[in-house]
């Protein structure tokens, strides 16, 4: 049996095929860019139909091209936190808003939760523009009709494609109105959201299965008989894909965002560890949560920088940055998306310092490269506070992949603690992947997993996986 993966991102879709040992298959990845319309005032949105169009594209290459034959499970990461609102016949009654939107604002008569404490340690989340409580309401006034009801990206595209399309345990955490312990939509947050009844998804069961519609299985015969797994956040998908499944490990994953997270076990009604209040906390799936801290920097300083500095590429910017010491460039504020919950600074925050006529675009990205290392290094040290010790720590994604400088970067800012690189960019989709077969107990010895990077030597706990470009 082969495993479909399919891994829906900000800045693009892709859909990869894996063997039974969630191996990626040579040659059986399709990819397309998706445009984020970013604006002055805060937006950050996806067009739904024109990234169900780009799904699509993907899923008829893969069939054109023989790879969905065999396929008995897909499997899916997909981005947290998005939201869209939907008329009657699940039509979309606006964009998608990505995590990027940071115009939703709390109606001047809201007053926020009761015991902001409490609702952070029962939802993982705060009363922030970043999650439905605060975003609901704010659609309301700006939707081009009375919503019907609102899902995420996710949820309306498995709306379209299969009969019926519940939200996930994972996916509902990310928008901060679940009830992390009971694995429930908590009261006090769907009123915040002055949400009626019928106007969120059902929650799927654990080990929930769907299949295609009959329309799409005739499109793709390879998927009539397929199951399809509930989604999985994409951070937590990049964890376990990067082999980061319990608390002895970190991963720091660098898409077109970045973030830290630890998992841990916590089946439904455990209790579940202390949450510090800087750290967001979500489920990876009923019997894990996940606990971090996200930047809206990543990757996409790169392709700012590439964009806007006029940059080399390949090896003469890999020469250029070798010129910077890590840990020593140039000091910069990479918050040029603004802050993740809980902060509150808006898009445009980014700042450099220490500019001179001798300062060339390579040490402004160096500069910002070392910022968000910086960042994550500050933040590790909370989420290590509710094990009680210091972690191993495993890079991932295509940014890092890309970047030999920003691992050692990395390295230097995150020291003394063991410091890897998982060289497959492609953690999300393999993450996704593992979860739907549930391959846990020997994650760092099936399908080259545990391959890594340390002190600039490779060493190999598996078969060689091919390098996909990010």
């Amino acid at each position: 049996m082969k495993i479909l993966a399919l891994d829906m991102g900000t800045s693009s879709v892709r859909g990869m095929v894996l063997d039974a040992d969630a191996v990626p298959v040579p040659g059986a990845l399709a990819r397309r860019k998706v445009h984020v319309s970013i604006d002055h005032r805060g937006a950050g949105t996806l067009d739904g139909p024109g990234y169900l169009a780009c799904l699509v594209e993907c899923l008829d290459e893969l069939h054109a091209g023989g790879h969905l034959d065999g396929i008995g499970l897909v499997a899916t990461a997909a981005q947290w936190h998005s939201i869209v609102p939907l008329d009657v016949a699940g039509d979309p009654l606006g964009p998608v808003l990505t995590w990027l939107d940071t115009r939703a604002v709390p109606p001047e008569t809201a007053t926020g939760p009761v015991d902001g404490a409490a609702f952070h340690a029962r939802t993982g989340a705060w009363w922030h523009r970043f999650y439905w409580a605060v975003r609901v309401p704010w659609l309301r006034g700006h939707a081009s009709a009375p919503p019907a009801r609102f899902v995420g990206l996710v949820e309306y595209i498995f709306g379209v494609l299969l009969p019926e399309a519940p939200m996930s345990v994972s996916q509902a955490s990310g928008t901060g109105l679940l009830d992390l312990r009971a694995m429930t939509w908590d009261p006090e947050a769907c009123e915040l959201a002055g949400l009626r009844p019928g106007e969120l998804p059902e929650l799927a069961p654990a080990n929930w299965r769907g299949r295609l519609r009959s329309s799409y299985a005739t499109r793709w015969p390879a998927l009539a008989n397929a199951q399809w797994t509930a989604p999985i956040g994409d951070g937590a998908a990049s964890n376990i894909g990067s082999g980061c499944v319990d608390e002895n490990r970190a991963a720091v994953t660098v898409g077109t965002s970045a973030a830290v997270r630890l998992v841990q076990a916590a089946p439904a009604g455990a209790e579940l560890p202390p949450l510090p209040h800087d750290l967001w906390r979500y489920r990876v799936d009923h019997e894990r949560i996940i606990t971090g801290a996200a930047y809206s920097s990543g990757g996409n300083l790169f392709a700012w920088a590439q964009r806007e500095l006029r940059l080399p590429e390949g090896a003469a910017l890999d020469e250029a940055l070798e010129r910077v010491t890590p840990g020593r460039a140039m000091p910069a504020d990479a918050r040029l998306g603004g802050d993740r919950p809980p902060g509150l600074a808006g898009a445009g925050s980014g700042a450099l310092a220490g500019l001179g006529f001798g300062s060339t675009a390579a040490d402004i990205l160096a500069g910002l490269m070392d910022a968000l290392c910086r960042q994550v290094a500050d933040d590790l040290v909370e989420l290590e506070s509710t094990v009680d010790r210091q972690v191993e720590v495993v890079l991932g994604g295509g940014a890092v992949a890309a970047s030999a400088w920003w691992r050692r970067a990395f390295a230097a800012a995150l020291a003394p603690r063991p410091v890897r690189h998982v060289t497959n960019p492609e953690v999300g989709g393999t993450g996704a992947a593992i979860l739907a077969l549930g391959r846990f107990g020997d994650i760092d010895a099936h399908s080259g997993i545990g391959r890594t990077e340390e002190g600039g030597s490779a060493v190999s706990a598996g078969r060689d996986q091919p390098h996909y470009p990010s």
